[in-house]
Protein backbone atom coordinates (compact mmCIF):
# COMPACT_ATOMS: atom_id res chain seq x y z
CA UNK A 1 0.00 0.00 0.00
CA UNK A 2 1.53 3.01 -1.02
CA UNK A 3 0.50 5.47 1.47
CA UNK A 4 2.20 8.83 0.01
CA UNK A 5 0.65 8.27 -3.37
CA UNK A 6 -2.64 7.44 -2.00
CA UNK A 7 -2.82 10.51 -0.05
CA UNK A 8 -1.27 13.34 -3.05
CA UNK A 9 -4.27 11.32 -5.53
CA UNK A 10 -6.99 11.33 -2.76
CA UNK A 11 -6.38 14.96 -1.57
CA UNK A 12 -5.50 16.10 -5.39
CA UNK A 13 -8.46 14.83 -6.50
CA UNK A 14 -11.00 15.41 -3.32
CA UNK A 15 -9.72 18.80 -2.55
CA UNK A 16 -8.76 21.45 -4.20
CA UNK A 17 -5.37 22.02 -2.18
CA UNK A 18 -2.38 22.01 -4.48
CA UNK A 19 -0.21 19.11 -3.76
CA UNK A 20 2.41 17.00 -6.20
CA UNK A 21 1.26 14.39 -8.34
CA UNK A 22 1.40 10.58 -7.26
CA UNK A 23 4.43 9.40 -9.10
CA UNK A 24 2.51 6.51 -10.11
CA UNK A 25 -1.90 5.88 -10.40
CA UNK A 26 -2.58 2.13 -10.43
CA UNK A 27 -5.13 0.33 -8.73
CA UNK A 28 -3.56 -0.05 -5.72
CA UNK A 29 -3.08 3.68 -5.23
CA UNK A 30 -6.79 4.25 -6.10
CA UNK A 31 -7.53 1.90 -3.68
CA UNK A 32 -5.28 3.81 -1.10
CA UNK A 33 -6.60 6.81 -1.65
CA UNK A 34 -10.14 5.95 -1.49
CA UNK A 35 -9.65 4.38 2.24
CA UNK A 36 -7.68 7.75 2.98
CA UNK A 37 -10.71 9.89 1.53
CA UNK A 38 -11.98 10.63 5.03
CA UNK A 39 -8.05 12.22 5.99
CA UNK A 40 -7.28 13.78 2.63
CA UNK A 41 -10.67 16.03 3.75
CA UNK A 42 -9.64 17.10 6.71
CA UNK A 43 -8.57 20.56 5.47
CA UNK A 44 -12.47 20.62 4.29
CA UNK A 45 -13.67 19.68 7.69
CA UNK A 46 -11.34 22.43 9.31
CA UNK A 47 -12.20 24.86 6.62
CA UNK A 48 -15.95 23.90 7.93
CA UNK A 49 -15.44 24.31 11.32
CA UNK A 50 -13.97 27.45 10.70
CA UNK A 51 -16.89 29.09 9.24
CA UNK A 52 -19.40 27.53 11.15
CA UNK A 53 -17.50 29.09 14.63
CA UNK A 54 -16.94 32.39 12.90
CA UNK A 55 -20.78 32.20 12.08
CA UNK A 56 -21.39 31.98 15.87
CA UNK A 57 -18.38 34.81 17.02
CA UNK A 58 -20.34 36.87 14.53
CA UNK A 59 -24.08 35.50 15.71
CA UNK A 60 -25.48 35.53 12.30
CA UNK A 61 -28.11 33.82 11.56
CA UNK A 62 -27.73 29.42 11.85
CA UNK A 63 -29.00 29.44 7.56
CA UNK A 64 -26.78 32.00 6.53
CA UNK A 65 -24.13 30.22 8.41
CA UNK A 66 -25.18 26.40 6.79
CA UNK A 67 -24.77 28.12 3.70
CA UNK A 68 -22.10 29.81 4.06
CA UNK A 69 -20.90 26.56 5.59
CA UNK A 70 -21.62 24.52 2.01
CA UNK A 71 -20.18 27.70 -0.31
CA UNK A 72 -16.93 26.61 1.59
CA UNK A 73 -17.26 23.05 1.18
CA UNK A 74 -18.24 23.70 -2.84
CA UNK A 75 -14.87 25.84 -3.48
CA UNK A 76 -12.49 23.74 -0.87
CA UNK A 77 -14.15 20.00 -3.42
CA UNK A 78 -14.50 22.66 -6.80
CA UNK A 79 -17.76 21.58 -6.58
CA UNK A 80 -16.59 18.17 -7.84
CA UNK A 81 -19.31 16.19 -5.41
CA UNK A 82 -22.27 17.95 -6.73
CA UNK A 83 -21.64 17.69 -10.23
CA UNK A 84 -21.22 13.98 -9.72
CA UNK A 85 -24.84 14.66 -7.99
CA UNK A 86 -26.28 16.02 -10.29
CA UNK A 87 -25.12 13.60 -13.29
CA UNK A 88 -26.19 10.86 -11.58
CA UNK A 89 -29.89 12.06 -10.89
CA UNK A 90 -29.76 13.03 -15.21
CA UNK A 91 -28.79 9.73 -15.70
CA UNK A 92 -30.82 7.70 -13.87
CA UNK A 93 -33.79 9.30 -14.69
CA UNK A 94 -32.68 10.40 -18.75
CA UNK A 95 -34.22 6.27 -19.93
CA UNK A 96 -34.56 3.38 -19.61
CA UNK A 97 -31.42 2.66 -21.94
CA UNK A 98 -28.32 2.19 -20.39
CA UNK A 99 -26.16 3.22 -22.79
CA UNK A 100 -28.18 6.37 -23.34
CA UNK A 101 -28.00 6.94 -19.55
CA UNK A 102 -24.53 6.77 -19.49
CA UNK A 103 -24.28 9.33 -22.65
CA UNK A 104 -26.39 11.68 -20.70
CA UNK A 105 -24.06 11.50 -17.17
CA UNK A 106 -20.98 12.35 -19.71
CA UNK A 107 -22.28 15.60 -21.13
CA UNK A 108 -21.99 19.06 -19.42
CA UNK A 109 -25.60 20.28 -19.33
CA UNK A 110 -27.50 19.48 -15.99
CA UNK A 111 -30.74 18.67 -17.24
CA UNK A 112 -34.22 19.16 -14.66
CA UNK A 113 -33.27 16.33 -12.29
CA UNK A 114 -29.83 17.22 -11.83
CA UNK A 115 -31.62 20.43 -10.84
CA UNK A 116 -33.85 19.32 -8.60
CA UNK A 117 -30.94 16.67 -6.65
CA UNK A 118 -29.00 19.24 -5.98
CA UNK A 119 -31.59 22.20 -4.45
CA UNK A 120 -33.26 19.51 -2.32
CA UNK A 121 -30.36 17.42 -0.89
CA UNK A 122 -28.03 20.98 -0.40
CA UNK A 123 -31.50 22.29 1.05
CA UNK A 124 -30.88 18.81 3.79
CA UNK A 125 -27.39 19.47 4.68
CA UNK A 126 -28.13 23.14 5.32
CA UNK A 127 -31.61 22.57 7.50
CA UNK A 128 -29.11 20.01 9.33
CA UNK A 129 -26.42 22.44 9.96
CA UNK A 130 -28.36 25.43 10.89
CA UNK A 131 -29.48 23.61 13.89
CA UNK A 132 -26.38 21.91 13.81
CA UNK A 133 -24.22 25.18 14.64
CA UNK A 134 -26.33 26.51 16.77
CA UNK A 135 -24.63 24.18 19.85
CA UNK A 136 -21.65 25.12 21.20
CA UNK A 137 -19.68 22.13 19.81
CA UNK A 138 -21.51 22.03 16.58
CA UNK A 139 -18.80 24.26 14.56
CA UNK A 140 -16.61 21.53 15.00
CA UNK A 141 -18.66 18.36 14.76
CA UNK A 142 -19.61 20.37 11.51
CA UNK A 143 -16.10 19.28 10.62
CA UNK A 144 -15.99 16.17 11.87
CA UNK A 145 -18.90 14.98 9.52
CA UNK A 146 -17.43 16.75 6.75
CA UNK A 147 -14.62 14.40 6.99
CA UNK A 148 -17.11 11.43 8.05
CA UNK A 149 -19.22 11.66 5.02
CA UNK A 150 -15.94 10.32 2.52
CA UNK A 151 -15.94 7.06 4.40
CA UNK A 152 -18.92 6.20 1.74
CA UNK A 153 -15.64 6.46 -0.95
CA UNK A 154 -14.27 3.11 0.22
CA UNK A 155 -17.51 1.76 0.51
CA UNK A 156 -18.36 2.43 -3.20
CA UNK A 157 -15.23 1.16 -4.37
CA UNK A 158 -15.03 -1.98 -2.61
CA UNK A 159 -14.06 -5.43 -4.79
CA UNK A 160 -17.09 -6.93 -6.62
CA UNK A 161 -18.76 -3.26 -7.49
CA UNK A 162 -18.55 -3.33 -10.98
CA UNK A 163 -17.60 0.06 -12.73
CA UNK A 164 -19.90 1.12 -15.37
CA UNK A 165 -17.42 2.09 -18.03
CA UNK A 166 -13.60 0.87 -18.45
CA UNK A 167 -12.83 4.79 -19.29
CA UNK A 168 -13.54 7.58 -16.71
CA UNK A 169 -12.05 9.02 -13.81
CA UNK A 170 -13.32 6.67 -11.47
CA UNK A 171 -13.07 3.72 -13.50
CA UNK A 172 -9.26 3.20 -12.08
CA UNK A 173 -11.14 3.42 -8.03
CA UNK A 174 -14.09 1.31 -8.77
CA UNK A 175 -13.72 -2.24 -7.40
CA UNK A 176 -10.06 -1.90 -6.04
CA UNK A 177 -10.86 -1.33 -2.59
CA UNK A 178 -10.29 -4.68 0.17
CA UNK A 179 -13.56 -5.19 1.88
CA UNK A 180 -11.56 -5.58 4.88
CA UNK A 181 -10.03 -2.33 4.31
CA UNK A 182 -13.75 -0.83 3.60
CA UNK A 183 -15.14 -2.57 6.92
CA UNK A 184 -11.75 -1.03 8.84
CA UNK A 185 -12.46 2.40 7.56
CA UNK A 186 -16.16 2.21 8.73
CA UNK A 187 -15.62 0.53 11.80
CA UNK A 188 -12.45 3.58 12.39
CA UNK A 189 -15.16 6.25 11.52
CA UNK A 190 -17.90 5.21 13.67
CA UNK A 191 -15.88 4.64 17.02
CA UNK A 192 -14.46 8.59 16.45
CA UNK A 193 -17.83 9.51 15.87
CA UNK A 194 -18.90 7.64 18.59
CA UNK A 195 -16.33 9.37 21.01
CA UNK A 196 -17.55 12.78 19.44
CA UNK A 197 -20.50 12.07 20.60
CA UNK A 198 -19.80 11.13 24.25
CA UNK A 199 -18.32 14.45 24.20
CA UNK A 200 -21.25 16.53 23.22
CA UNK A 201 -23.35 13.91 25.66
CA UNK A 202 -24.97 12.66 22.54
CA UNK A 203 -23.04 9.72 20.86
CA UNK A 204 -26.38 7.68 19.36
CA UNK A 205 -27.32 10.29 16.69
CA UNK A 206 -24.04 10.59 15.49
CA UNK A 207 -23.78 6.52 15.16
CA UNK A 208 -27.02 5.83 13.97
CA UNK A 209 -26.60 8.82 11.59
CA UNK A 210 -23.20 6.92 10.32
CA UNK A 211 -25.64 3.73 9.71
CA UNK A 212 -27.76 5.74 8.00
CA UNK A 213 -25.50 7.06 5.74
CA UNK A 214 -24.27 3.41 4.67
CA UNK A 215 -27.12 2.04 4.31
CA UNK A 216 -28.69 5.19 1.74
CA UNK A 217 -24.80 5.07 -0.02
CA UNK A 218 -25.61 1.51 -0.30
CA UNK A 219 -29.05 2.04 -1.67
CA UNK A 220 -28.12 4.43 -4.04
CA UNK A 221 -25.31 1.96 -5.26
CA UNK A 222 -27.76 -1.23 -5.42
CA UNK A 223 -29.91 0.95 -8.03
CA UNK A 224 -27.02 2.77 -10.04
CA UNK A 225 -25.70 -1.18 -10.39
CA UNK A 226 -29.04 -2.37 -11.42
CA UNK A 227 -29.91 0.32 -13.92
CA UNK A 228 -26.62 0.92 -14.96
CA UNK A 229 -24.75 -2.09 -14.53
CA UNK A 230 -21.95 -0.60 -12.25
CA UNK A 231 -21.10 2.48 -10.76
CA UNK A 232 -18.92 5.86 -12.54
CA UNK A 233 -17.08 8.49 -10.61
CA UNK A 234 -19.96 10.75 -10.85
CA UNK A 235 -22.21 7.98 -8.55
CA UNK A 236 -18.94 8.28 -6.02
CA UNK A 237 -19.29 12.17 -5.85
CA UNK A 238 -23.65 11.66 -5.19
CA UNK A 239 -22.24 9.05 -2.54
CA UNK A 240 -20.45 11.96 -0.14
CA UNK A 241 -23.22 14.59 -0.50
CA UNK A 242 -25.89 12.15 0.18
CA UNK A 243 -23.89 10.50 3.15
CA UNK A 244 -22.91 14.10 3.89
CA UNK A 245 -27.07 15.22 3.98
CA UNK A 246 -27.62 12.36 6.25
CA UNK A 247 -25.02 13.07 8.62
CA UNK A 248 -25.87 16.49 9.54
CA UNK A 249 -29.69 15.78 9.66
CA UNK A 250 -28.98 12.66 12.02
CA UNK A 251 -26.64 15.24 14.16
CA UNK A 252 -29.32 17.72 14.29
CA UNK A 253 -31.17 15.83 16.62
CA UNK A 254 -28.41 15.08 19.25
Amino acid sequence: MNLRDGWLLATGTLTAVRVPPPRAVDRSVAATAMVLAPVAALPLGVAAAGVALAGRWLDLPPLAVAYVVLLALALGSRAFHWDGLADTADGLTASYSRERSLAVMRTGPVGPAGVVAVVLVAGCQAAGLSTLVQHDDGWWVAGLLVCASRVGLALACVRGVPAARSDGLGAVHVGSVPLVAAVAVLVATGAVLGAAGQVVGSALPLVLGLVAAVAVALALLLRCVRRLGGITGDVLGAVVEVSFAVLVLAAATA
